[in-house]
């Protein structure tokens, strides 16, 4: 059809052509047909138009692309020192070289991280990275959902860590009136599974100061003065957010007693030992930094970290007495569905011996052995069981060595 129609229009074309000017007159088919022809035309063109500016758009993010692809990349190192137009820079790899400054670099001065050319080495650009190590990951943005009330059994301990980090975060003008000085820092201490790390969770939900979790086994570093220079910026942190908490856990992997005579390894962890014993003496009391450590493995302690004015406060974490463990009980068995049989105060007494993480275990257990009877409620029995399968448990844990030595 479309054929036929340019075939007619040509032809309208040849008789306009064919008489004198002025005088055809199109009929009404000719001139349908002819707007449709031009019309058709002028929007193939339109068409054609804009898929050619879209290929061109293609062509030149495929060209940038290209180019990226072929620019060599470059390297990241440290200025040492900066003399006029030269700067000496410290590759990761420890070499150091003395090398030009390219003149779009301006305002340079040791300690910047900068990039540099392959070949030569020439300093092209400065990049806002200050830190070697990406400490913010080590700060805990969303607060832990532990509560002051999630905690039983450890009425005293409680209230010791609130006198050391929340008085002197809220009300530092009393100290200033009594005449005294907070402790610095505490040192929770006592067997696995008391609730060390729960209580440092409580004190970073109820304080709105900055909570810095670490493991100290994490401030130990490959290259010799990379653990101590890490504990360094984390300091450094801790004060630029202040009030702030760095909560260090496991600290006696990093805090054991020295010995003259060890491997470059224990060499290495004794110079971030002895940063850390410094970072601590750096500050104020009411510098609005608190340090807290915990280990269940205070024998082992160096004395240098637990005299008074660094980790002067020592809170024992005992095993909960009977009140204790019946409120440990009722915070784990309080979303749970217990028949009438069950007794609380009878539970908590045959608990003796067990810290709170094996109270929460029975707890769990005796959840399992009701859903294994498909039952939604739990019975005394499924509590006694839960009882006996984990007092076994620590029983077998404590008795490996036998079977290894005899």
């Amino acid at each position: 059809h479309a054929k036929n129609n340019f075939l007619y229009f040509l032809c309208i074309i040849q008789k306009f052509l064919n008489t004198k000017r002025g005088k055809y007159s199109m009929t009404t088919k000719d001139k349908n047909i002819f707007d449709s022809v031009l019309y058709s035309y002028s929007a193939d063109t339109n068409q054609i138009n804009e898929d050619n500016r879209i290929l061109k758009e293609t062509i030149n993010k495929l060209n940038e692309e290209v180019n990226m692809l072929k620019t060599p990349p470059l390297m990241v190192a440290e200025v040492r020192n900066v003399f006029g137009k030269e700067a000496i820079i410290r590759l990761p790899n420890g070499n150091q070289f003395y090398v030009t400054i390219s003149t779009e670099c301006k305002k340079l001065r040791p300690g910047d991280v900068v990039l540099t050319d392959q070949k030569n080495l020439t300093i092209i650009k400065k990049i806002p990275i200050t830190r070697k190590f990406d400490i913010e990951s080590f700060v805990i943005v969303e607060k832990p959902n532990v509560s002051w009330e999630d905690i039983g059994g450890l009425d005293i301990p409680v209230r010791e860590i609130k006198e050391v980090v929340e008085l002197p975060l809220k009300k530092p003008e009393m100290f200033r009136k009594v005449g005294i000085t907070p402790p610095k820092g505490i040192l929770l201490y006592g067997t696995p599974g008391t609730g060390k790390t729960l209580l440092a969770k409580a004190v970073a939900s109820s304080t709105n100061s900055t909570f810095i979790q670490i493991v100290a086994s994490e401030l130990v570093q490959k290259f010799i003065g990379e653990g101590a220079k890490l504990v360094k910026e984390i300091f450094e942190l801790a004060r630029k957010k202040a009030p702030s908490i760095i909560f260090i856990d496991e600290i006696d992997a990093l805090a054991a007693k020295r010995i003259e005579m060890g491997t470059s390894g224990e060499r290495e962890v004794s110079r971030t030992f002895m940063q850390l014993l410094a970072e601590i003496d750096g500050f104020n009391p009411l510098d609005n930094v608190k340090v807290i450590g915990a280990t269940n493995r205070k024998d082992i302690l160096d004395p240098a970290v637990i005299r008074p004015g660094r980790l002067d406060r020592l809170i024992h974490i005992p095993l909960p007495k009977i009140e204790g463990r019946l409120d440990i009980l009722k915070i784990h068995s309080r979303n749970m569905g217990l028949s009438a049989d069950v007794d609380l105060n009878n539970m908590a007494f045959l608990m003796e011996d067990l810290c709170g993480a094996e109270i929460k275990a029975v707890c769990t257990e005796a959840g399992y052995f009701a859903i294994r009877e498909n039952r939604t409620k739990v019975i005394k029995k499924d509590f006694l069981k839960g009882i006996d399968k984990v007092k076994q448990e620590e029983q077998t844990e404590g008795q490996d060595y036998m079977r290894m030595f005899g």
